[in-house]
């Protein structure tokens, strides 16, 4: 069975959950589905017709091409005059200031005759028309060579080269005036610019009946085909106004088929669809990952990642906006693989392919290229440790991708340099795959958001964490230089064992470094930190020194909680002694007290027992590793024997009941245990004696070389 797949009953709570889960999911997914009816046909231009003879069945008009329509749009567009409305109570509000100003300058300064230049050069500049600073720049900016000037109800056309700006109004008044002796210097000071004011202002309203009114005048179609005509026929090459009257049938269908009858066929088929999906995750999971279920963390990280991609690609495909090879759906495959396994990955990643599919209109490209990225980049990240790690998975998938889309180009007949756009390799999708493979990098730092937002730790951070530097490893070194190394060696031989029997080895690794911290806070109380034969359990009584001894579990829990260590981390400190016994001090204790009724939670340890194969590993391995430094000798049969002998009397008092682990892997962790630790104490197999006394010299010698 596998240790992912803990056993456990369905309760009816479960089943409705999952239900009402699936049910929202499915309903999200299908409600941002386009709902456009999909094309019944597939055709290239240049091409052989695939199909047989293709009659129309009823009338149809042959839409124009969106090249043709921009064309005509771009022909009408000359024509458009924008509407702009004459404000005559301008001028005159001008005018009447003006003059008002330059009676107040002396006739010395200021001669009748400038003054009778300066108005009538006003009057001119607002006869001929001032349009705002913005107005003349968008009509520069659209060139618009007309617009129509208005006044009431009457109309006229007047170019736009004939309008001023309020620039060129004001220097329309400089004009001829030197002829008069009056120079710029006397117009400036007058301040004739407060004078200028545009007196043409746009007209929305009328100017957007008007274009409305151009562009009703086009046609949206250039021709008809009459039901019974044949439009092709098996065999017929493609030309492209064959494919623009083909595209003009499917409109004509669609349109037809516009009814609500038609979409809610629609709507159910996409439910249909939807719907099997879901229940293959579903099953999925039930069959052969319900650890996964039971951790609601779990569930809503597949839930989200499974939602956003689809929604994603449908926001995309419904507004036309990007291409959606520009989304690294490969970033799933990464996340479900660090966090969770290779076969979660695999077929989430298929399942999330899938629902992005019933987006797009051809599918079958976009399926076989993700798919094969997808499972690259599985193929790659077997064991993430480094960050170079996510660039190589980056490298890899998106190379897979582009040979994959590369080769469907070549069996769909298109070439590197071909005749026209339609039989000629698309580069820009070969674009869109190499900037999604750049964005996969930026899985890397999402990995940190996301395990500080679900609570996962990734391969990353427990190598990070596994770092004897950091300053809690480093202060246990310093503090508890036994217990240092004693974890150094457990870390060492859990991940031997769980790398024989295939648990994650790096986990146990790191846990193993963290799971004796709690004797930080007691250091010398634990024999491997006792130096020079001083033990403080001599003047404590039996039971006091079990509580010191069972209390570093918490002190531990505490530690790991200030230095904010993952709850997986902290899990291993709470199970590697599970709900076993301090057997010494609770013997001692026994002897020294015959006739009393002795609490056995005194001497015991809160556990839990270990939960996982890891945290089983890391319980035998602590165990055994510390025992066997209390032997007296060390050969292949004490070895065995004290191998042996703990670890099946764990087994015996069910330490390993509620873990997923086997006795083949607990038999497998037996010779792992039996096979380092013969190499760690050097044994060396027994000299036989020699019956004479007497010893040659030479045999002597070899003898002392060998001790």
């Amino acid at each position: 069975m596998s240790r992912y797949n803990k056993p456990f009953a369905h309760g009816w709570r479960d089943i409705l959950a999952q239900a009402l889960i699936s049910a929202a999911f499915i309903a999200l997914i299908v409600w941002f589905q386009p709902r456009g009816s999909r094309s019944l046909m597939s055709f290239d231009v240049g091409r052989p017709w695939p199909y047989g003879q293709l009659i129309a069945p009823f009338d149809f008009p042959i839409f124009k091409t969106d090249a043709q329509l921009s064309h005509e749009r771009d022909s009408v567009r000359q024509l458009y005059e924008p509407y702009f409305e004459l404000q005559t109570q301008v001028e005159t509000n001008q005018m009447k200031a003006l003059r008002s100003s330059l009676r107040s300058q002396s006739s010395s300064e200021l001669p009748l005759s400038y003054r009778t230049f300066i108005e009538r050069r006003v009057h001119e500049v607002y006869d001929i028309g001032i349009i705002s600073a913005e107005d003349f720049q968008r009509l520069r900016a659209d060139s618009i060579r007309n617009i129509r000037v208005f006044s009431g109800t009457d109309a006229q056309t007047r170019p736009v080269w004939q309008i001023l700006s309020p620039k060129a109004a004001y220097d329309f008044l400089f004009v001829n005036a030197d002829s008069l002796g009056l120079t710029r210097s006397k117009l400036t000071k007058l301040g004739l610019n407060s004078f200028i004011t545009p007196n043409l202002t746009y007209d929305e309203t009328k100017s957007d009946a008007h274009w409305n009114e151009l562009l009703g005048s086009l046609s949206p179609s250039s021709g008809m085909v009459l039901a019974g005509q044949g439009i092709i026929d098996r065999g017929n090459i493609v030309t492209e106004r064959d494919a623009q009257i083909l595209g003009s049938y499917e409109r004509a269908v669609a349109a037809r088929n516009s009814t609500s009858r038609e979409n809610s066929l629609i709507v159910i088929g996409q439910i249909m669809y939807v719907a099997v999906i879901v229940m293959c995750l579903v099953f999925y999971f039930n069959l052969f990952r319900r650890d996964y279920i039971s951790s609601r963390r779990s569930v809503l990280l597949l839930v989200l990642l499974l939602l956003a991609y689809p929604l994603l690609t449908c926001f995309l495909v419904r507004h036309t906006l990007l291409s959606v090879y520009l989304i690294p759906y490969v970033m799933l495959s990464v996340f479900v693989r660090v966090f969770m396994d290779s076969r979660t990955a695999f077929f989430t990643h298929v399942c999330m392919v899938l629902l992005c599919a019933l987006s797009l209109r051809y599918p079958f490209e976009f399926i076989a290229t993700q798919l094969a990225g997808g499972l690259v980049a599985i193929y790659t990240l077997r064991e993430l440790s480094e960050r170079s790690q996510i660039f190589r998975t980056a490298i890899f998938s998106t190379g897979t991708m582009l040979i994959v889309y590369a080769g469907l180009d070549f069996i769909h007949g298109r070439q590197l340099m071909g005749d026209t756009s339609l039989t000629r390799v698309d580069f820009s999708i070969y674009q869109h795959i190499v900037i999604s493979g750049v964005m996969v990098v930026f899985a890397y730092p999402l990995m940190y958001l996301i395990e500080r937002l679900f609570g996962f730790t990734s391969n990353v951070t427990l190598v990070e964490l596994s770092n004897v530097n950091r300053q809690l490893l480093r202060r246990l070194s310093e503090v508890a230089p036994g217990t240092f190394q004693h974890s150094m060696q457990v870390a060492n031989l859990a991940a031997e064992v769980a790398l024989k029997i295939g648990a994650k080895s790096q986990l146990v690794r790191t846990g193993a470094l963290y799971h004796d911290i709690g004797k930080m806070q007691n250091a010398a109380f634990f024999t491997e930190n006792q130096a020079g034969g001083v033990n403080p359990h001599q003047k404590l009584d039996a039971k006091e020194s079990a509580r010191i001894i069972i209390s570093h579990v918490a002190d531990g829990e505490a530690l790991a909680d200030r230095h904010e260590l993952p709850r997986i981390i902290r899990d291993f400190i709470s199970t590697h002694h599970g709900k076993g016994l301090v057997k010494y001090f609770y013997v001692t204790y026994k002897n020294q007290h015959p006739d009393e009724v002795v609490d056995y939670s005194a001497f015991s340890y809160s556990g839990p027992d270990p939960l996982t194969a890891e945290q089983a590993i890391l319980m035998m391995t602590d165990a055994v590793e510390a025992s066997a430094r209390s032997l007296k000798e060390y050969t292949e049969e004490s070895i065995a024997e004290l191998v042996d002998r703990i670890i099946d009397t764990q087994v015996a008092e069910g330490h390993f009941a509620n873990c997923p682990i086997t006795f083949k892997d607990i038999h497998t962790a037996k010779e792992v245990f039996k096979e380092k630790l013969k190499t760690i104490y050097h044994t060396r197999i027994s000299y036989p004696k020699l019956q004479n006394s007497e010893k040659p010299a030479a045999e002597s010698e070899t003898k002392n070389e060998h001790t």
